[in-house]
Parts: C-alpha cells; structure tokens; sequence
C-alpha cells in the first residue's frame, strides 16, 4: 500500500512517474499527521548539536521553519537505504545529509557525498509494522538515523513544502524487499546500457593524447588483458572546454574511434557542467541570448570558475536550457563516440571573481604573490582558499522555472540528474535506436531512468574497497542498477594486491572501470608484476557475462535489485541481517570478496547449502559443496569465489578479449541441483529488452541440460 501527503506547494522533480493521490494536503500552518511518525515545525538551524554542513551558524540564509518527523527506534530495528550515503547497510547509529558536494575524502566522518536519495526502510525488531519512507525534496534534508539521540530517527525537511510517500509492501508487515519493490514501482525502470558497457574500462586523469590512448590499447591487447573502454578525462578538451577536441592532441579523433571499435574497444569522454564564458564562443553566446544560464539576483548570468576558469551553469531545470544543452553531445556522436561521463554537476564550483579577490587577499597576507594558473589552483592556494566551499555559493544563484526565480539551493540536489536527463533526453532524438553509455557523479531519484553513476572520487584504501561493497545495495534500491566504483582507488596510491582484491569484487559491480588520478602512480593492470593474473581476473569478467547481464536487464525491466544485502533473501535469519560484506548477486549467487589486505582468506556465512565455485581464470576453476553455517574458506590472491544457491543456475561463456568477442551461443552452465533459469540475450545495442525471443529457458534435470535457441554444456 502506498500513501502520500503532500506538504505546502513542493517543486515537481519528476523522480515519481506513477503519480499517486494525495492521503492528506497540509499547509504551513496545519497540525500535520502522518504513519508512524511525530510531527514539528522546527528552526533547522537553532539544533546546536548537530551543526554540521551548511545547517550550523555559519549558513549565510538559515532555515526558519521546517517539518520535522521523530519515530521511536527499538534495540533490534534495522534501517536500510539511503542510496549512496556512507557507513554501512544498516543505517543506524550516524546523521546522513542529503546535500550532493564534490568531496573526494569520503571518510566516515562525512555526512553527505554526491547523491541524494531520499528513501529509506524500517525493519522493526519482530518484522510487524515495517515500512518504507520517500521525501521527495530536493532540498537540504537531514536524516539523524540514531545519531542524536541512539534510539531515534529525528528526518528533517529543507522547508515546509514537499510530497511524503509511504510503502508499506501491500501488507502492514511488509517485508523490506517487497517494499523496494513497491517503491521502484512508481519512480520507473531503470536505465540501460550498451552491452559492451559492461566490459572492463580503462580511465586515468591524464591520457593527454592519442599516444598515450594507443600505449593503453597494446598494454592490454600485448597482455591478453580484456579491454571494452578507455575513458578521456578533460585533458581531451581545449582548455578543459566542452563539446571541443584538442586537434593537437587528438589530430583524427573519428579516425581513432573506428580503428579502437573495430578492435572492441570505445572511447569515452567526459562531460563538465560549466560551460567556458569567452568572448566570441559560440556556444556561450547562444546561451546568454536564449536565457540558459542560471542567473544572479539581479537577473544576470551567474559566473564562477571550474576547470575552464570562469564559466556559465546550464539551468537544467528550464525544458528549453536543457534540451539546448543536450543536443551538444551531437559533435562527439557524430565522431564515433557512443559513451559518455557527466562529472562537477553537483555542481563543483572552485571560486568566484569576488572570493578570487579575497582569497588573493589571503594569499598574499601568508606569503603567496605570484599569479597562477588553474591547475596550480589546489597545489599552491589552498591554504589560502580553503574555505571557499562551493556549498556558499548554492545561496547565490537561481533557476528560472515557468516564469518564477527559484534559489538554486532549494533545488540543489536536482542539478546533476537534469544534466543527465538532458542527455538521456536528447539522446532518444540524436540516436533513437541504439544505446548510448552514460554515468554521472551526482544525482537524484529519478536519475535513475536515464544513466548509471559511479560512486566518486575515492582513495586506493582499503576502507574504500570495503564502503564500495555495502554502498550497491543501497544504491539498487532507488533504481541505480549501472553502479560502481574507481576501481583501485582515485587518489593516493595503489598496490597491487588492492588493485587485484578491488578488481575482484568490481567482476560483478555493472560498471567495471579501472580508474586513477594524476600525482599517484599510474594503475593500469600491464604496469604491475603478475599481468596474468591480472588477465585471468578481468577474464572472469566476461566468463560470468553472460549470466550477469542477463540479471542487470531482468532487474532494470522488473523493477527489482541486481545486488540485494542478503536479509532481503532470507529475512527470517537473523544473522544474515547482520552480514554486510556479502552480497546477492541476481537470483542465483551470492559473492564474499575479501577486503582486508594480506588476508589469504575470511570467514563466510551460508545461511542455506551452497556449491561454492573458486574461478583461477575462465578454464581453471573447482568447486566443493558447503552446508549452511559459518565456514572459514581460503581464497588466494588470484582468486574469485562464487556460491551458487541450490536448485540455481549459473550460465557462462569463455573468457574474451572483449565484449563483442564473447561466444554466446556456446554456453556452459554450472548447477548445484536441478534447476531452471530464464537466460536474457539480445544484441547489445536495440532497446526492444520485452521482446520475448530474448528470453531462453535453460532446464537442468538428472545430469542433463537442455536450453532453448544456445547450445549449453553443464558443468
């Protein structure tokens, strides 16, 4: 059962697609009831003790009135959700704020990072009254999930006006699975990708030129590294500027997107928020004339500076900015290119003109004079700027939506789903019948229907790998299936055993992209001591294609979860609600990566008989039957353990060099039991996924196999 209340007069974002009748209308002056909850009208900033983020004095425009909604938590209620936020699985015990910022330290100190997803669950102690809560509000929103007060979840509007939803799994006791399901329900299915978008990609902040794109070609080709995607970071750009291509650097660039696709490889560029202000672009110029800018008070174009310098902010919340804004992926679609990142759309704003004089101002008062170039802008200023923080700037800009000024801030955590959205959009008009990659670093509810993200600017820990494992679950439940992470680590240097530990949980995440930043050592797999274990790794990948993206279509078309914690598969077992560093993998396996460095292996619960399968590489591989329980398994560096559930299948393919090398119509499947299964296949790039010739039963019965339109081996 789903009910909403709709409080004052919210913005419409468009993250609900199923539109639902109103339980209840309050306005700013009503005495307002709702399920389960207290309810307040609050000063947000008068809390002293949680001033944290922009909600403590220092706010330039404090936040008077807000309703507040107080539920009573009991000892054993666990509280899952969130989308990206940090910490673990279950919520508890930490203040989350929905209120996306460019941070690349994600440690566990934080309260927010680049996505706002503003649904959560709570699975009470004896599994009677469970429910699930969405606060569509894109503003700042604050969950104190146990954090003031242990016993408490105390959730914090940005205002007085917004839509409340409540699910309750079509029973008062729902189950927490059944009521994401419930939820997904209405907010649409989820996007996506090209087929070869799950291959392994490669990415570094820093491939300046068409050399260095070639030198990480052969460096995987030489090496019998598979290889679907290079990734080109904003070096590609003239002067970090949208929509160009350094002719320099990148003499053909169509030239090279044929010759890398012929061989299975894509390359896929970036794409800022801030479009260049320069004189006599025009680019800038159509947007100044069309009002596709977000705008100061006082009517003019808003300006700061990002990794262009000074720069415009698309209004993406005006139909026309964004369909504008859109159409400008033509210029690299009609150079080959069929992938794309949108990055810095939280949006990442480093300085305006008036902090930049100010901040001279600092600099010069501790010893720095010199003039500098933007690249040097955090290497030689920071002390000096430090405290020029993009979330001050949030309070000095506006969007223009049917006619009304609108305070960026109150809309803040939509800017980087439009950005999306205004590709997604566009690209159903630019390339209607294929699909195109697409990911972003910030988002929204909704979002969801029209790309991927990857989870940000993290560091090559092991804290890291470990936060990438339990963020997935979350993330699946509000839609976001094409996930993951900087594989090895964005900042600070790799190793090679977290590289291989990190590359071995990343075989299941959707998005499988190996990236790194300057200043660190370079990370690309070729570069370390054990290339074939490496390959063999990455191989596995492809080896388990087959099956894995089968289950990402039938979750993005069912409106279910690729990754689930295992409580929501076996509820009724209490210690499974405790497991946070395992997780299912669609209906058939679940995954027990090892994340602490030097550990030769780790203790693994089975909460029902499993055929634990231990992959070398695609050929090399063994396996042992494991009764439910705790067991201590062993598991080498250079190894992948995958625990198929009794009476399930696992459908595999060879090992490839890329994706549209992989043998599909040849498939060996791994059983534990007899069992059946519903193989998803179609061609990569058409968008007909409910064509029902894509679907293929696959029946293991007394030893033998048999499978409709594939030829499968079992194993």
């Amino acid at each position: 059962m789903i009910q909403k209340y709709r409080f004052g007069k919210p913005f419409e974002t468009d993250a609900v697609v199923v539109k639902q009748p109103d339980a209840a209308v309050f306005g700013p002056d009503s005495t307002p009831a709702v399920p389960y909850f207290t309810v307040k009208k609050v000063d947000a900033n008068a809390q002293t003790d949680l001033s944290v983020g922009r909600f403590g004095p220092s706010a330039a425009k404090p936040v008077k009135d807000a309703w507040q909604f107080t539920l009573d938590l009991r000892k054993g209620d666990i509280v899952y959700g969130l989308g990206e936020a940090q910490r673990g699985i279950n919520k508890r015990g930490w203040l989350y704020i929905s209120d996306n910022v460019d941070d690349n330290t994600h440690t566990e100190t934080k309260y927010n990072l680049y996505g706002a997803h503003n649904f959560l669950i709570v699975d009470r102690e004896d599994g009677q009254g469970n429910f699930g809560i969405f606060l569509d509000d894109p503003g700042i929103v604050r969950f104190d999930v146990g954090y003031t007060d242990m016993n408490k979840l105390i959730i914090t509007a940005s205002g007085l006006d917004f839509d409340l939803y409540f699910f309750s799994g079509r029973s008062e006791s729902g189950k927490p699975y059944a009521i994401t399901r419930e939820f997904r329900g209405i907010i649409g299915h989820s996007y996506i990708p090209p087929k070869w978008g799950f291959g392994y990609g490669q990415s570094r902040y820093g491939y300046e030129n068409e050399a260095d794109i070639r030198a990480v070609w052969a460096g995987h080709r030489d090496n019998g590294i598979p290889l679907d995607a290079i990734y080109l970071d904003i070096d590609y750009m003239v002067g970090y500027k949208d929509f160009t291509v350094d002719t320099k650097a990148f003499p053909d660039l169509p030239a090279l997107s044929a010759e890398l696709k012929a061989d299975g490889v894509r390359l896929v560029p970036i794409i800022d928020a801030g479009i260049k202000v320069l004189e006599g672009d025009a680019l800038a110029q159509e947007g100044i004339d069309n009002g596709y800018f977000c705008l100061k008070e006082d009517g003019t174009p808003f300006t700061a500076a990002v990794w262009p310098g000074n720069s415009y902010f698309t209004d993406y919340l005006n139909p026309a900015a964004r369909k504008w804004f859109g159409s400008q992926y033509k210029f690299l679609l009609d150079q080959g290119i069929e992938g794309f990142w949108n990055d810095m759309n939280e949006p990442s704003i480093f300085f305006t003109n008036d902090t930049l004089r100010r901040g001279v101002e600092m600099a010069s008062s501790i010893g720095i004079k010199d003039y500098y170039e933007i690249d040097d802008w955090h290497k030689l200023m920071g002390s000096a700027f430090g405290t020029m923080a993009a979330s001050q700037y949030y309070q000095q800009f506006y969007h223009m939506v049917d006619g009304e000024k609108i305070l960026h801030e109150k809309v803040h955590n939509l800017y980087g789903y439009n950005m999306t959205r205004a590709a997604g959009e566009a690209f159903e008009e630019l390339a209607p019948d294929k699909r195109i990659l697409m990911f972003s670093r910030s988002s929204y509810i909704g979002m969801h229907r029209y790309g991927g993200i990857w989870t940000g600017d993290n560091c090559a820990w092991w804290a890291h790998l470990q936060q990438e494992v339990k963020q997935m679950p979350g993330l699946n439940m509000v839609g976001l299936l094409f996930t993951g992470s900087d594989t090895g680590g964005f900042g600070q240097n790799t190793t090679e055993d977290l590289l291989l530990r990190w590359i071995e949980f990343s075989i299941f995440t959707p998005l499988f992209r190996n990236h790194d930043s300057k200043g660190p050592r370079c990370q690309e797999t070729y570069l370390f001591t054990d290339k074939k274990a490496f390959a063999n790794m990455i191989g596995i990948r492809y080896v388990l294609l087959p099956y894995l993206y089968s289950e990402y279509v039938k979750a993005a078309r069912n409106d279910d979860m690729y990754f689930k914690p295992l409580s929501f598969v076996y509820d009724s077992d209490p210690i499974a609600k405790e497991i946070e560093d395992q997780l299912m993998v669609g209906e058939s396996i679940m995954v027990a990566p090892v994340v602490t460095q030097n550990a030769t292996g780790r203790n693994v619960y089975l909460p029902e008989d499993m055929r634990m399968i231990r992959f070398r590489s695609g050929e090399d591989y063994d396996s042992e039957e494991l009764k439910a329980g705790w067991h201590y398994v062993r598991c080498d560096l250079a190894e992948v353990l995958v625990f198929l559930r009794k009476g399930r299948l696992l459908p595999t393919a060879a090992a490839a060099e890329s994706v549209s090398r992989l043998d599909e119509e040849h498939l060996r499947v791994y059983a534990y039991g007899d069992g059946s299964y519903t193989l998803y296949q179609d061609d990569g790039f058409s968008k007909d996924f409910d064509n029902p010739a894509h679907r293929k039963a696959i029946t293991v019965k007394d030893g033998a196999v048999s499978a409709d339109d594939v030829e499968v081996t079992l194993r």
